[in-house]
């Protein structure tokens, strides 16, 4: 109730208070924010909100000290999400300072020591009489005006690398365990052997679905279970729609068609697929790509804008996904049914003991009789 109640009070401080972070006005967001951060407490959600937002705050200002206190108090939060963002912004607040070389600043000389400009005139007058056209006037110099601006650029970038990571790969695996039958999987691998703020946010979510979390071989396993290919099919999309959430890209929802046709000794089967990508910006290191296992090559009747080839999975195929662009993929596969295969061939074999038993009739030796 405390919560609810204190929400619906600070609507309008903390709408000021965004604003003034766009605008870099970090003192007024600072006077509106520290009232009511004395109201609520840090693990509430509100107050956590409200804590983050001065630290971002208190970061524009280069009071990193009392960043850091600010930001530690988020760590006792309710909300895992909020304690997710504290406790990356915090590694960006107590990294060391780097000293910067001599030769990247630009040191001017004392205005005692300089010239007057009456010689520096006369001088000047005198080479326009003998060399002809006047140099060009020398740039004009005023007052450095505080970087404020630059300070919410610098903050925005070191989140955004702190939430990629590096290079980072994204594998969605699809098997197909049978008829009608699929299973799901995730592989999360990032180049920097660290898991990632993105990373860790969609594995709590799909563990949350049900799915198995397995750390091996470098890289976060989610393995889900076998279902019928409808309600894999709607989880994969689920899926797709969390992972656009969590990263802020909106994306429309895939396009997911399975068409199954069972003939008794098998079952075929049809599978469109379309991503639209167009929204997610092309991301240096950025790898995605969906496997599907088993299938055959000449199952895949059409692959854009890449082409499948073949993945580290017997028998499976790997259809590499294309930031930027709108993906399309159509397959097209004959599936054998074991007890379609198993009824079939007990009625070949009913077939042919009747025929043998036919043949030995016509051949003269009756029908079989029991020893006397």
């Amino acid at each position: 109730m405390e919560g609810l109640s204190g929400a619906g009070l600070a609507d309008d401080p903390l709408a000021a208070a965004r604003r003034g972070l766009e605008r870099g006005d970090y003192g007024q967001v600072l006077r509106l924010l520290e009232p009511l951060a004395t109201l609520h407490s840090p693990r509430t959600a509100l107050g956590g909100e409200v804590r983050l937002l001065m630290t971002t705050a208190l970061m524009g200002q280069g009071q990193s000290e009392r960043a850091q206190a600010c930001c530690r108090e988020l760590l006792r939060c309710n909300d895992p999400l909020l304690r997710t963002q504290a406790r990356d912004l915090l590694l960006v607040l107590e990294a060391p300072a780097l000293s910067r070389p001599r030769d990247w600043s630009l040191t001017l000389p004392e205005l005692g020591d300089a010239p007057s400009l009456e010689g520096s005139r006369a001088a000047a007058l005198r080479r326009r009489a003998n060399s002809g056209p006047p140099p060009p006037p020398p740039p004009p110099v005023g007052a450095t005006r505080a970087p404020i601006g630059f300070a919410a650029l610098v903050i925005a970038l070191v989140l955004l690398a702190l939430g990629l990571g590096g290079c980072m790969q994204v594998r969605s695996d699809l098997h197909f365990e049978g008829p009608g039958r699929l299973r799901l999987e995730h592989h999360l691998r990032s180049d920097s052997g660290r898991i990632t703020p993105w990373q860790r946010q969609f594995a709590l979510a799909l563990e949350a679905e049900g799915f198995r979390h397995d750390r091996s071989g470098g890289e976060e396993q989610l393995i889900g279970s076998v279902q019928p290919a409808s309600a894999a099919l709607a989880q994969l999309a689920r899926n797709l729609e969390l992972a656009s959430q969590l990263g802020g890209v909106p994306l429309p929802p895939p396009q997911l068609v399975l068409r199954e046709r069972n003939w008794g000794l098998g079952v075929r089967q049809e599978l469109q697929l379309e991503l639209d990508l167009r929204n997610l910006a092309t991301v240096p290191g950025l790898d995605l790509g969906l496997n599907l296992a088993p299938v055959r090559p000449s199952a895949v009747r059409l692959s854009t804008p890449l082409a499948t080839r073949s993945s580290r999975q017997p028998g499976g195929q790997l259809w590499p996904l294309q930031a930027g662009a709108l993906n399309r993929l159509e397959l097209r596969c004959w599936r054998w049914s074991p007890l379609g295969l198993g009824g079939a061939s007990i009625l070949l074999l009913l077939l042919l003991v009747s025929l043998l038993q036919w043949l030995r009739r016509r051949a003269g030796f009756g029908w079989p009789e029991l020893p006397a």
